[in-house]
């Protein structure tokens, strides 16, 4: 209740020839920009672990906005129940060039 807080922030978005841009960082600073060829994805948070295990078994290059929404919300909901501290649901936002598709999810309530 008095202590800090602590952000790894995430931020994501087009570059100038619509190519996705993805940076992270850690509690100190740290940055993390991965090869969006190779390995096109950053987590955060209490259920990293889990999730960056999800991602690496279901992303892969080349996904449409449909089915890149799909990988999105499976590794989140997935990697969300194995970890009690990460709340029920999240809010998944899919930038395309032209739009930007928001959903939310709802999760386990147990």
């Amino acid at each position: 209740r008095f202590g800090r807080y602590f952000c790894e922030p995430v931020i994501a978005g087009l570059d100038s020839a619509n190519e996705p841009y993805l940076f992270a960082s850690d509690f100190i600073g740290a940055p993390l920009i991965p090869d969006m060829d190779s390995n096109g994805f950053v987590v955060a948070g209490t259920s990293s672990e889990q999730l960056f295990g999800m991602c690496e078994s279901m992303w892969r290059p080349g996904l449409d906005p449909e089915e890149l929404f799909e990988t999105i919300s499976q590794c989140l909901l997935a990697g969300s129940d194995r970890d009690c501290l990460a709340g029920w649901g999240g809010t998944v936002h899919v930038i395309c060039p032209d739009k930007v598709i928001t959903r939310t999810l709802r999760g386990r309530m147990d």
